[in-house]
């Protein structure tokens, strides 16, 4: 009889017949989907999963896919089993393989391109972990990052990698102007939709999917994705961005990041580091514009590079400032 019973963040298993590493492995690829959004819970990646496949089975697929593939690699060369178990090298690979499906056309070369990146994507979050460590500072999603801008950029070489027409075309950047009425559906819509682009994902039911995982891992998690969206779509009408882009949720999704990282998980939670917190979700909006143009004339999009941007430089800067307490010291 297997030795298996549901714990707070997931299964625990017990055991070393076939089955139980099989659920073992499971589990802990769904605890990479939930880091996604750094949460160490399997039951909130399984939220995240339906969510994706609610909205697109060829997303879904991919990101099942490409944590699978990144964890596997870890196991296979022998990464700290803890650092494996809470997701850590799961949730890099389930973001460049839903990436590479959304801004590729989904061709027999793309599916193998998204198993390799996957695979790849260990290997940087392994070298990024081992560089940041001197600092005391988290890889975050840059690793997801970097391996997905070079296959964007390959397309230029490779003629059998096509893009979407959802790839930015590359151009200097031009200035744009305020487009569109921002009404009560904007902001309902921009809200859930700002959770959702975290995936990818343009769709106010998989918002509210995912906002459900988050609540189900953290009550205080699912109220600063909450905020965290609110705060970029706010800013980004405020600044004059247009309506469609406010509604996508394209201004929110680096913002719930940037929240839930500095509100919820590095930060010992008082008036100091919420307000703290919150300088830095207002900063990540303009963080992701301005990434945005930087990055137009190379045809590439900003991705969470915002959000990462944002919280290294104030994880870089709380050592200087003795009212911020992060959470291990």
């Amino acid at each position: 009889m297997m030795a298996v019973r549901f714990a707070s963040t997931g299964l625990a298993i017990e055991g070393e017949t076939w089955p139980h590493h099989v659920l073992h492995f499971l589990d802990t690829v769904l605890r990479g989907i939930g880091q996604v959004m750094l949460q160490n819970n399997a039951y909130a990646g399984l939220l995240f999963l339906i969510g994706i496949f609610y909205n697109s089975p060829l997303f879904g697929a991919a990101v099942l896919l490409g944590a699978a593939v990144s964890t596997a690699t870890a196991m296979l060369l022998g990464v700290d089993r803890d650092a494996v178990r809470a997701g850590l090298f799961g949730f890099n690979g389930g973001l460049v393989a839903i990436a590479l499906l959304y801004f590729l056309q989904p061709g027999v070369i793309t599916w193998g391109c998204v198993i390799f990146a996957a695979a790849c994507a260990t290997i940087v979050t392994a070298a990024m972990r081992t560089l940041m460590q001197v600092w005391k500072v988290p890889a975050l999603t840059a690793p997801f990052v970097f391996t997905s801008w070079c296959f964007f950029l390959a397309t230029a070489r490779f003629g059998r990698l096509e893009s979407t027409h959802l790839l930015p075309t590359a151009g200097l950047p031009k200035a744009v102007a305020v487009e569109g009425v921002v009404t009560l559906s904007t902001v309902t819509d921009g809200l859930f939709n700002g959770i959702a682009q975290v995936f990818f994902q343009g769709n106010v039911v998989t918002g509210i999917t995912f906002t459900a995982g988050l609540l189900v891992a953290s009550r205080l998690a699912g109220v600063l994705a909450l905020a965290g969206s609110l705060t970029g779509l706010l800013v980004a009408w405020g600044m004059g961005a247009a309506e469609p882009a406010i509604r996508s949720g394209a201004f929110g999704f680096n913002s719930v990041l940037v929240a839930i990282a500095l509100g919820g998980v590095f930060f010992v939670r008082d008036r100091v580091s919420v307000a703290y917190a919150l300088l830095a979700t207002i900063a990540t909006a303009i963080v992701f514009a301005a990434v945005s143009a930087a990055l137009e004339p190379l045809g590439i999009p900003a991705l969470t590079l915002p959000f990462v941007l944002v919280t290294w430089l104030f994880l870089f800067a709380s050592p200087v400032f003795p009212a911020l307490r992060r959470c291990e010291d």
